[in-house]
């Protein structure tokens, strides 16, 4: 493997801790002159979000791959004088067109980055927490507590490209897509007489004679199992799902006692196996190696029995190629680029942030009563228990919520312990 095959890296998975919010601030006026100056603490500042955004000079997640654990920055702690704190920056990670951004927990898509300026929030900050001034009411004019900041969201993610061409060449190994995309574009790829020459994909930009143009990817061959992981096709077939026209390159020299119906069958096979949804797209059959001697008869066999318009050509001599070029131009005028996903496979980030199933789960670990719950534990830890004014405040919440009714349920008595997180409380009623 050469140093530029080493470096295309298509799929990462890595871990996102977006920026806790900062903690209110407890403060009163002291000033001269002024008795019972009142509340005076003020907001902490958002934590920062993560978030993905398209550069369009990358084109592969390399720089993704060494650093497997993303931190945003803590928004600052509110002060005295009513003085709020400051919002963190964002965390801004760059990725290729053509980005699909998952979360590994649900599955669901958290952003499909398919053209220039697209960025999306993976992991939202937590808000600042409240200073003891937003809590002042005409009942409690002097609140004696605040809030700490809200943890930022953490999420694992796989992080994948999917390469945006046009078109697709799908093929054997050895049956010249890389000798054709060589012709067709300015694409180099490495070319030499045995099987997975190509092991990174190769994209190329082609003009036809009538001066309309499109994007080709040339992806590693394929063979029988690929779908299954064999040989090195399972690895780039995610590739050709967004490509809106399969063009399928057939070696009918037959070269190495090889038969192009049977290789035919068998990269439509794998096709299907790893997506449905890519036999759905329309695909040419291009007939390479017309330069051989057993071509000829071997295409008329071919004809025979696939029942496709089919397209000879010769790699080497260029021959056929410009009819190939308008036909596929031709089609791609005719079809439009469809979203890769559906809309329902998206993450709704209101609803996967507060879905309540439900809002806690009480258990026993011997005398213990084990309270758990996403929405109770961020709840105990933006709350400053640094006051008897704090700790009342989270007890009325845990009543409101009907945990104290579900612990009677369970035989709680006073003087039991109940945990939550680390934090360990005695029941009283």
């Amino acid at each position: 493997m050469n140093g530029r095959d080493a470096m295309f890296i298509d799929e990462v998975i890595i871990e996102l801790n977006a920026g806790r919010g900062g903690n209110g601030c407890m403060a009163f006026r002291r000033e001269k002159y002024i008795e019972m100056g009142g509340p005076f603490g003020g907001n902490g500042g958002h934590g920062g979000n993560i978030i993905f955004e398209v550069d369009e000079g990358l084109n592969t997640l390399i720089d993704l791959r060494y650093k497997k654990i993303y931190k945003a920055k803590q928004g600052e702690h509110g002060q005295g004088k009513a003085m709020n704190g400051k919002n963190a920056e964002d965390l801004i990670i760059k990725v290729p067109i053509g980005t699909v951004i998952t979360d590994t927990d649900t599955n669901l898509i958290i952003g499909d980055l398919t053209k220039k300026g697209d960025r999306v929030v993976a992991a939202y900050g937590g808000r600042g927490g409240r200073g003891n001034m937003a809590f002042a009411t005409r009942n409690n004019p002097a609140p004696a507590f605040c809030e700490n900041g809200e943890p930022g969201e953490e999420k694992k993610v796989k992080v994948e490209l999917k390469l945006l061409a046009d078109v697709g060449l799908v093929g054997m190994p050895s049956v010249g897509k890389s000798t054709f995309i060589s012709k067709i574009s300015a694409a180099k790829p490495k070319i030499a007489a045995y099987h997975f020459t190509t092991l990174n994909p190769n994209l190329g930009v082609v003009k036809t004679k009538d001066n309309r143009s499109f994007v080709v990817a040339d992806l590693p061959g394929l063979i029988e199992g690929a779908s299954l992981g064999e040989g090195l096709g399972d690895r780039f077939l995610k590739h050709i799902e967004r490509t809106r026209v399969i063009a399928h390159i057939i070696d009918m020299s037959a070269f190495e006692g090889r038969d192009p119906v049977e290789d035919y069958k068998i990269i439509n096979k794998e096709l299907e196996n790893f997506n449905k949804k890519i036999m759905d797209k329309p695909q040419i059959v291009i007939a390479n190696k017309m330069d051989m001697e057993s071509s000829l008869e071997n295409l008329e066999k071919f004809k025979k029995e696939v029942k496709c318009e089919v397209f000879p050509i010769s790699s080497m001599t260029g021959e056929g190629i410009d009819k190939v070029l308008i036909k596929l131009a031709d089609m791609l005028d005719t079809i439009e680029r469809q979203p890769l996903y559906e809309e329902e496979k998206f993450e709704s980030h209101v609803l996967y942030k507060f879905k309540k199933e439900q809002p806690f789960k009480i258990f026993k670990e011997g005398d213990t009563f084990v309270v758990t719950g996403d929405e109770i534990e961020k709840m105990l830890r933006m709350t400053w228990f640094a006051s008897d004014e704090a700790f009342a405040r989270f007890s009325k919440k845990l009543r409101r919520l009907g945990i104290d009714d579900k612990l009677k349920e369970m035989g709680i008595v006073e003087g039991d312990t109940i945990r939550i997180l680390d934090y360990e409380f005695e029941y009283k009623e």
